[in-house]
Order: structure tokens, then C-alpha cells, then sequence
């Protein structure tokens, strides 16, 4: 019990940090709400299931040693975060009858499995994630507490309700934003700041080693 105390509390430090699924979120959260916020949820948590499984199986510590396999991954991640970071700068700069603003704006612009969709792909090509669940989650595998695949599965999942608690409390706060209505010149900024930051990720990530 101790054991998994002590990963869940440095779980929920490391779900909690900034990075660009929790950015998603709390954009998804001001602008299309709390339900699709953690539908967008769900598909940043489906990707983390898949990258737990694979761990388990042993297929996550070869493509930990794969530099090709995590060089395509960065790049892969570069890209989407350009393009979702681009397309959203650039929708702040249309006229605001066309649709990707009005989609911006309006909370049922986007349905729900395409907001899960995008937080699946940002988690899946993202070389971070990828670590998360090859250096840092089993650097809490003991021996006394059963076999590999079983200790990383349940890691796994408390790993996973840090990352659930994490992402709703960013899509809660983005929430209570929206509730605050905000005008159209104050949400096309919020946007406009998304984007950038999107952006920013996306050079960081760039130029980064891994």
C-alpha cells in the first residue's frame, strides 16, 4: 500500500505539470465545455492505455532504445502540435463569419470524438509520454510486489488516475472561464495565446535531445 502511495503522489507532481495535453484540455474546457473537455480527456487516457500495454509487453523498452523510432515519433509530435497550433493562430486572424472562428467560439462546433481524436494523437507522438512509462514508471518496480507485467499494469493504472485528475482539473478551471462569458475580443485572444504556446511546444520539442 505504501508502495503505491508513494507512486501515486509523485504521479499526480508529474500529471500535473504543464504540457500540451493539459493545455488542450483547458482550451477544450473554455471553449467547448466540461463534456467534451473530458472527452478529450478520455483520448489522451486511451493513448496512455495503449503506451502502458505496450510497456508491459516489452515492446516499450525497445523503442525506448529505438533513436529512430523516437526520432519519428518527435518529428510526428513537431508536426501535429504545428499544425493544431498553427490552424488556431491562424483561425483568430479570419474574418469572423467564417467557420473556424465561429467553431472557436461556439461550444457545439466540435463533436466530441474529433476533440478526443486530437488529445489521442498529442499524447500518442509525444517522445515525454513515451519516457513517462519507460524510465519513470518503472524505476518503482520491486520485485517483492510481483511480476513485471503485473506491477506495470498496476502502476499503470494508478498512473492513469493521476493523469485523470490532472486533466479535469484543467478542463474544470478552463470551465469556470467560460462561465465567466467572456467577449469575443477577449476569447479570440485566448485563442491567439493557444496557438502560440501550441507553437512554442512544438520548437521546444524541436529542440530537444530526446
Amino acid at each position: 500500500m505504501t508502495w503505491a502511495m508513494v507512486f501515486f503522489g509523485a504521479a499526480v507532481l508529474v500529471a500535473f505539470t504543464p504540457g500540451a495535453n493539459n493545455l488542450l484540455g483547458l482550451h477544450h474546457g473554455m471553449t467547448q465545455g466540461v463534456w467534451k473537455g473530458l472527452a478529450g480527456l478520455l483520448g489522451r487516457l486511451a493513448a496512455f492505455t495503449v503506451l502502458i500495454a505496450a510497456v508491459a509487453a516489452g515492446l516499450g523498452q525497445l523503442l525506448a532504445a529505438s533513436e529512430l523510432a523516437l526520432t519519428v515519433i518527435k518529428w510526428a509530435g513537431v508536426a501535429y502540435l504545428v499544425w493544431i497550433g498553427g490552424r488556431l493562430l491562424w483561425s483568430t486572424f479570419r474574418a469572423e463569419r467564417t467557420a473556424l472562428v465561429q467553431m472557436s467560439r461556439n461550444s457545439e462546433s466540435l463533436p466530441a470524438p474529433r476533440i478526443a481524436r486530437k488529445e489521442f494523437v498529442v499524447a500518442i507522438t509525444n517522445p515525454k509520454a513515451i519516457l513517462i512509462f519507460t524510465a519513470f514508471v518503472p524505476q518503482f518496480i520491486d520485485a517483492a510486489h510481483g511480476s513485471f507485467p503485473t506491477q506495470i499494469a498496476i502502476l499503470g493504472a494508478i498512473y492513469l488516475l493521476a493523469e485523470f485528475l490532472a486533466g479535469a482539473t484543467y478542463v474544470g478551471v478552463g470551465a469556470l472561464v467560460r462561465s465567466l462569458r467572456l467577449s469575443r475580443r477577449a476569447t479570440r485572444n485566448v485563442d491567439r495565446g493557444t496557438g502560440v504556446v501550441l507553437l512554442g511546444m512544438a520548437g521546444a520539442l524541436a529542440a530537444s535531445n530526446s
